[in-house]
């Protein structure tokens, strides 16, 4: 899955200004694959997708930080599509959409439900647009600004989640559904699939809630929209 993401990331009509892979302690060709294709590796030995992201988001240098999982696939103009949703300035971080490749001409529709009901639900606990993992970006003076603030030792909670709920109502956060990558739906096939990522998002929220409850995060919302 990594050297098809890899492969579609070294098609770009716009090249990336840098590919970095964190190695999160693997046991595979990770690594290799990676270097196979230019990318920098960068070691994170805290076994656990929120550590692996905050530490491939602490490396970035270049002022936006586009995020893909190892089994997303994105389409040639994806990175010429993040650099025009991230030309405002004003914007902190755009989140993407998907299509489950496996499901073929379905794979648009079984997504789409999938992650309409992920982002109705988030925004309200949120109170602002959730962040996706597979196809997303961040400014980087936005990650630099709530970097101590995410959970990258907890294992338990969903990082992408975590980030949103880190830069809070006062980011500006945009869904692009023109950012749109193919992902894997093995995430959701099986029971002990769909439980653990259930535990994640009832850990994200307790953990998040606890600084900030949601009715005071949509008081801050609509305090801000009103001023």
């Amino acid at each position: 899955m990594l050297d098809r993401c890899l492969r579609a990331l070294a098609r770009q009509t716009l090249a990336p200004a840098e590919v970095i892979v964190v190695d999160n302690a693997s046991t595979d060709a990770t690594a290799a694959v990676a270097r196979t294709y230019g990318a920098r590796v960068v070691h994170e030995p805290r076994v656990g997708i929120p550590a692996a992201a905050a530490t491939g988001y602490d490396h970035a240098r270049a002022e936006v930080i586009a995020r893909l999982d190892a089994d997303s696939v994105p389409p040639a103009d994806w990175v010429a599509r993040v650099r025009a949703g991230m030309a405002d300035h004003r914007v902190d971080a755009v989140t993407g959409v998907g299509r489950f490749y496996e499901h073929g001409r379905g794979g648009r529709l079984t997504a789409a439900a999938y992650l309409g009901a992920y982002y109705v639900l988030c925004h309200a606990a949120l109170g602002h647009h959730a962040l996706w993992g597979s196809g997303m970006a961040v400014r980087r003076t936005a990650w630099l600004r709530v970097r101590g603030r995410v959970h990258r030792d907890d294992a338990g909670v969903h990082d992408d989640l975590d980030l949103a709920f880190a830069l809070g109502p006062v980011a500006t956060i945009r869904l692009d559904r023109r950012l749109v990558v193919g992902v894997s739906a093995r995430s959701l096939r099986g029971g002990p699939q769909m439980r653990r990522r259930f535990r994640r998002a009832f850990r994200t929220l307790t953990v998040n809630w606890q600084d900030l409850p949601p009715w005071r995060r949509w008081a801050d919302r609509l305090a801000r929209a009103a001023g």
